[in-house]
């Protein structure tokens, strides 16, 4: 192993440390919005207005990201998330002693930020950790697996925290939670600033010069099937985060139920989401990413039909307590919608050659959906009841098997894109 092997090894393992905190902090602000509800008596489109602040970042930042980590590189940009997160998580942990749901809001919407910026920078940087190619993806993908892993934890924590007296969560009951985020936060910074990290893809002022004298009459919005895979994408991440928030705002709300067993459930969907991406790799090599997205937004469709559509009293016995056989169908839901943004991400990029960069970019604006499809759903929900407010979810799941069946195809290619 050469020297600068070794010195890898470390801020790889802070990559996939952050590959954890990308998903813990974004399914830790789904998931307070029980609290949000309880402490400060709002309604459901009210108590996912944390998530919606955390995702509209992504809508702020996308592009910036990509201009900073380009111009500063990665470990510049690094270190700017994690501060980011540090003051964001900070903010929120306030705002439990303050009893502020404006200040709830801010530190909500500054932990978006940090995400936004973690997310344009923890891929490419492993991927040139890993020397690029099959190691650079290998470690990607170890990396998703962290994420997954953050993402089962954060409600299922959250959930023993405020114990079985919903009716009495605090912001503040979370502290323990956050002040673990904010550890790891300065732990990471720490590590990253004294850590060796390549920085192969700076660009230069003569770089940014012949740019300016050579500009594109074309963008990756030239292209229909990339605008369409766009608003796939911005749905996708909207269902993905919607289904299990309403159903922990709905479980955690039921005296029957109670917060425990709803972490425990939405845990379980975050935990599915590891096993279909596992299953996905493993089948990736023969089964297409249009026969992947067809079937799995399709069955996504009946498995919500079912969530709407299955009576209530139709239970089953989870942790000693009776649990609508419904919640059991949004936790499985998970295996479906843990493949569809590899897949619409390949379908809509398919061809874009030199303008693939600036459209992950693009695509990370688009994750906005993910706070603003379950605020509507959290409105639905206050209106004719949670179950019906699943069809939201549908509605986007039939767009997407749309776009895999008919809108993925290019047809620009016409378009010089070498």
């Amino acid at each position: 192993m050469t020297k600068e092997q070794k010195s890898s090894i470390l801020p790889i393992a802070v990559m996939f440390l952050l590959f954890f905190m990308i998903a813990f902090v974004t399914n830790f602000a789904g998931s307070m919005g029980v609290i949000v509800k309880e402490q400060f008596k709002t309604s459901n489109f009210l108590a996912q207005l944390g998530t919606l602040a955390n995702f509209i970042a992504y809508a702020c930042m996308g592009y910036p990201a990509g201009i900073i980590l380009k111009r500063k590189g990665y470990k510049f940009t690094a270190l700017l998330a994690v501060t980011i997160g540090l003051v964001g998580v900070g903010v929120q942990w306030l705002s439990g002693y303050a009893g502020s749901f404006g200040i709830y809001l801010l530190g909500a919407f500054i932990s978006g930020f940090a995400v936004c910026i973690l997310n344009s920078v923890v891929n490419p940087m492993l991927n040139t950790l890993g020397g690029g190619g099959k190691k650079g993806n290998q470690l990607v993908q170890f990396g998703g697996s962290c994420n997954s892993i953050g993402g089962t934890i954060a409600p299922i924590l959250l959930g023993y925290l405020i114990g079985g007296e919903v009716s009495k969560a605090q912001v503040a009951d979370a502290a323990p939670a956050m002040l673990i985020a904010m550890i790891i936060f300065m732990l990471a910074f720490v590590i990253i600033f004294f850590a060796y990290i390549p920085e192969p893809h700076i660009e230069t002022a003569e770089q940014r010069a012949l740019a300016q004298q050579n500009k594109d009459t074309h963008s990756p919005f030239s292209f229909r099937h990339f605008v369409l895979g766009c608003v796939a994408i911005f749905f996708y991440v909207g269902v993905e985060v919607g289904i299990p928030n309403i159903a922990n705002l709905y479980m955690s709300g039921e005296p029957t139920i109670g917060a425990v067993v709803a972490g425990t459930i939405v845990g379980l969907y975050w935990l599915m989401m590891m096993v279909g991406r596992l299953i996905g790799g493993a089948i990736g090599g023969v089964v297409s990413s249009k026969a992947m997205l067809q079937t799995t937004s399709c069955l996504a469709i009946l498995m919500l039909c079912c969530v709407v559509f299955f009576p209530q009293s139709w239970v089953i016995a989870f942790k000693g307590v009776e649990l609508p056989i419904s919640m059991i169908v949004v936790f499985l839901c998970g295996l479906m919608t843990s493949v569809m943004w590899g897949a619409i991400f390949n379908l809509a990029t398919e061809g874009l050659g030199k303008y693939t960069p600036l459209a992950s970019g693009i695509f990370m604006i688009m994750v906005c959906g993910g706070g603003i499809l379950p605020a509507i759903q959290g409105l639905v929900a206050d209106k004719l009841g949670y179950f019906n407010s699943y069809i939201i979810p549908i509605l986007g799941l039939i767009y997407i098997f749309t776009y895999a069946s008919f809108g993925y195809k290019n047809v620009n290619t016409d378009i010089i894109t070498e």
